[in-house]
């Protein structure tokens, strides 16, 4: 089994004594891939480096956040600054106000923005503000998208379209499972079925627009188009989760891309610069309904946090500043030729999806429209392939289920000299 090196080892030994797991969330456990984790000491740029002293080109990106690659001297400058006047107050702040504005400047479908302080908080807020407003209970998801882990989302699909969830954790009630709908994403038969059936109990929709905690999954064509119009007609809400796509694949994220006005979106990631944040908004008569203003308690006491919220702004006028999506987009093409001419040589059965800085391989060369089809991969070779890769300095996620990020740090020399890697690991395979 591979590990990582003597000091990674010791650490995770220590950690495992007084961390359940060794970790302080799960994908971080490498029980994916086999092996244990390593440890990280600093990162700059493209690059991180372990406590061993090993570097590693990162496509991780602290799972996305960081788009401009890891510690923007933009980014640490104003932390720093921000720092000297406090780090935290419970008492509203400047800068949280304009992050509100900026938010709903990027976005139009947002017209009121409440910060939080993770995705997971956001969602949670979102659907409890959906069941407040609606007045109804019942809640659909998607099988393979993931919105934290709060109890009514944390749901698996049941047998069949129209039956409920069934807890997908220990510690959540089949009470709460029980007002959460599970359909197969891009299946527009088992939603319309569910809207025949169950349209006037379902206070809201809730989507990754693009999936992207299992691989990542595009909408077939009509699909979105689809979900806006059903809950339209019958008086739901439609959420698009976009703390992965939010203010990475562009000011307004996938909705701005697909031209769509969801009821309420929810964010995280990148408007944080790489601290702790969230944040969901929408429709101003829809956002009204929240404590102070209405009924729907929600609160946090970090929540706009000065250096969370300094640190996202310093990043967005980075990336605004800079072209940055024009940018990434050409980085990303370049790596995807790259890649499919790669694989192609090899004669390796694959798909490759990518939209702008955001990436997934997997190795099948069935289409991938749903996590069905992402968990009929061939997982030993994906298992193999990340080891392959990290002995040779390139760090990709340690999952089959996860996406891969591209900064405005990583250069053409960096995704070339990965490429390079691929092959070799390939051969070698």
């Amino acid at each position: 089994m591979q590990t990582g090196g003597p000091i990674s080892r010791k650490l995770f030994a220590e950690a495992k004594q007084r961390i359940p797991g060794g970790v302080n969330s799960p994908v971080r456990a490498f029980r994916n891939v086999g092996g244990e984790p390593f440890f990280v000491k600093r990162a700059k740029g493209s690059r991180i480096e372990d406590v061993d002293g090993n570097s590693y080109i990162d496509y991780i990106g602290s799972w996305g956040p960081n788009i401009l690659g890891h510690a923007p001297e933009a980014v640490v400058h104003v932390i720093e600054r921000v720092a000297r006047d406090g780090v935290s107050f419970g008492i509203p702040n400047p800068y949280e106000v304009e992050m509100a504005e900026k938010i709903c400047d990027w976005v139009p479908s947002v017209e009121k923005v409440r910060m939080t302080s993770s995705g997971t908080e956001a969602t949670m807020s979102a659907i409890r503000l959906a069941r407040g407003f609606t007045k109804r209970d019942v809640i659909v998801k998607f099988d393979g998208c993931y919105h934290g882990h709060s109890d009514s989302l944390l749901v698996a699909a049941g047998s069949g379209a129209l039956t409920h969830g069934e807890p997908d954790s220990a510690g959540v009630p089949a009470a709460f499972a029980e007002k959460t709908i599970v359909l197969p994403y891009n299946h527009p038969e088992a939603l319309e079925a569910v809207f025949r059936e169950r349209g006037e109990e379902i206070a809201a929709v809730i989507v990754e627009s693009y999936p992207a905690n299992a691989g990542l999954v595009f909408p077939r064509a009509g699909y979105l188009e689809l979900l806006a119009s059903i809950t339209r007609r019958h008086g739901s809400l439609l959420i698009f989760d976009e703390v992965m796509t939010g203010f990475r694949l562009g000011k307004a994220g996938v909705q701005g891309i697909e031209g769509l006005t969801p009821d309420l979106s929810c964010f995280g990631k990148v408007i944080g610069g790489g601290l702790p944040v969230g944040a969901f908004g929408g429709r101003v008569d829809v956002m009204d309904h929240i404590a102070p203003l209405g009924g729907v308690y929600q609160a946090g006491t970090l929540s706009g946090n000065p250096l969370a919220m300094a640190a996202g702004l310093a990043q967005l006028r980075e990336l605004d500043g800079a072209d940055g999506y024009a940018r990434l987009e050409a980085l990303g093409a370049h790596f995807e030729a790259g890649l499919r001419g790669l694989m192609e040589e090899k004669g390796i059965a694959y798909t490759f999806n990518r939209t702008g800085s955001m990436f997934c391989l997997y190795f099948t060369d069935r289409e991938i429209v749903n996590v069905d089809d992402v968990m009929k991969q061939d997982m030993e070779f994906f298992k193999r392939f990340f080891w392959g890769c990290l002995e040779k300095g390139v760090y990709l996620a340690p999952s089959p289920y996860e996406t891969g990020f591209i900064s405005l740090s990583h250069t053409v020399g960096d995704l070339d000299r990965t490429l390079e890697v691929f092959g070799e690991v390939l051969a070698a395979i």
